[in-house]
């Protein structure tokens, strides 16, 4: 009896917690009826015009065939046709006249785009604008009286807070998926204007261009990306913050394009290693691995080897911070920033360029031939540059790396890098000639880090080779 009296009061307790815990998990249902109705579901037609076909005229047995094969052998040439690309995408409206945000890749080439919204009316739409970097576009639908979305800040979402996604995968329109956020600030390869919003919400093609909404029912971000290597969701999925997708749509709204500050920099991370043979405290900042001739960054002063640590009073974390700053800067505007310049902080007044469309990377130098040099202390094979070298790649000195051997082949070292310099505890120490460089080494003890200062192509970076060799 007292048995059966245990287990009853295990099931009673199991259900009373079950309770208790059900009632604390989210309940979407009102938000997603409230704020459906400022979802839109976006569909897109392109015209591809196809090249003309060979046109044969005759049936197979008719008797012309063969007549027709013998003098025309490649036929009639055929009339170009015109087919149809269609996409699907969605979108929120932020304006009761009819504004919509989306993503640039759901209308990019699209000749005719169509907005269905939650009461099943249609409207064609016109594209305002629209901004690749970021992938925000911004298109209006002749309407009045809309239903209008609540922005939230992104600033406030905190990691593992819950989100919830609206929108159109797979053409299924209203689908509410929910999650939370992941993590905040995420830089994507190839992507270095936006601080991406990583959530575990389910999100498919076709909720490219929805908003996130956090549980006040106010919309956080633009869901854009996702990480996957089958073309379906994964658990990763990225958006852009709202307030970064307001401040473009502002710009497209007002001119149709979207103007950027640039300083005219190439950039790296600070590592542990780096920040150790730099003289940096922590890791923090960016270090400057080239300038660009005539630049802004060359005209306020600004040196390969510089740790940029602030821009216009901002404390620059990480290097992916610089370039979404610099790029909020309104061109023209003269700012403050500061550097970290051989071991001893340095200010100076820099006047922001504007972004123009990118270069084509300029041609690769020849190498030199290899030679039979004996491997140094870190395990590489060196030879110095002709005068002919020198002269094309503008640099008064500089080694080039013909062979790595031993633990160095691990480094990110390449064969035909060229070796500019030498960064040791602040002091940055150019590098002319084999014997030069081979004393430097000879200074170090066994197991030191040893940072360098390479030229690959048209790009320069700082790699540091960790445990040098006797």
């Amino acid at each position: 009896m007292q048995r059966i009296f245990s287990f009853a009061a295990l099931v009673l307790l199991a259900f009373s917690v079950y309770a208790q815990t059900g009632r604390n998990l989210p309940d979407f249902s009102e938000l997603a009826e409230r704020q459906g109705q400022v979802v839109v579901n976006i569909s897109t037609t392109q015209i591809l015009r196809n090249r003309a076909t060979q046109v044969f005229p005759f049936d197979e047995n008719d008797p012309m065939a063969e007549l027709f094969r013998r003098f025309m052998p490649r036929g009639i040439p055929g009339i170009p046709r015109e087919s149809e690309s269609r996409s699907l995408g969605s979108g929120f409206i932020i304006s009761q006249d009819g504004y919509i945000l989306t993503n640039a890749h759901v209308v990019d080439g699209a000749d005719e785009v169509t907005v269905r919204l939650n009461d099943k009316r249609e409207f064609r739409a016109r594209i305002i604008g629209s901004d690749r970097r970021t992938d925000v576009a911004l298109i209006k639908i002749e309407a009045s009286g809309l239903p209008v979305a609540r922005l939230g800040d992104p600033a406030r979402l905190r990691v593992g807070e819950w989100v919830v996604a609206i929108g159109s995968p797979f053409g299924f329109e209203n689908s509410v998926t929910a999650g939370i956020v992941s993590a905040k600030g995420r830089s994507l390869p190839q992507e270095n204007y936006v601080p991406f919003i990583q959530t575990d919400v389910a999100i498919n093609p076709g909720n490219s261009g929805g908003p996130l909404f956090n549980m006040n029912g106010e919309v956080v971000g633009i869901n854009s990306q996702i990480y996957s290597r089958s073309g379906g969701y994964m658990g990763l999925s990225f958006a852009i913050p709202i307030d970064v997708a307001m401040d473009i749509q502002a710009q497209l709204r007002a001119s149709g394009k979207v103007s950027r500050g640039r300083m005219g920099v190439v950039i790296q991370e600070v590592t542990k290693e780096l920040a150790e043979s730099f003289g940096l405290e922590r890791p923090m900042g960016a270090i400057v691995n080239s300038v660009e001739k005539g630049g802004p960054a060359e005209a306020a002063g600004i040196e390969p080897g510089d740790v940029i640590l602030r821009f216009d009073g901002k404390v620059i974390q990480n290097s992916a911070d610089l370039p979404r700053i610099v790029a909020a800067t309104r061109p023209g505007s003269r700012v403050g920033v500061q550097l970290w310049r051989k071991g001893h902080y340095k200010d100076v007044q820099l006047t922001v360029g504007e972004i123009q469309d990118e270069r084509p990377l300029a041609q690769r130098q020849g190498r030199s031939p290899r030679t039979e040099q004996q491997a140094n202390r870190l395990g590489l094979v060196v030879s110095e540059l002709s005068a002919e070298q020198r002269r094309q790649l503008g640099v008064a000195g500089g080694l080039l790396v013909e062979d790595l051997r031993g633990n160095v082949a691990r480094a990110d070292l390449r064969p035909g890098d060229i070796i500019l310099a030498l960064i040791h505890r602040g002091v940055t120490t150019e590098i002319r000639s084999v014997d030069q460089f081979n004393r430097l080494l000879a200074q170090f003890g066994r197991g030191a880090n040893v940072t360098l200062l390479i030229r690959r192509g048209d790009m320069q970076t700082f790699i540091t080779i960790k445990g040098i060799g006797d």
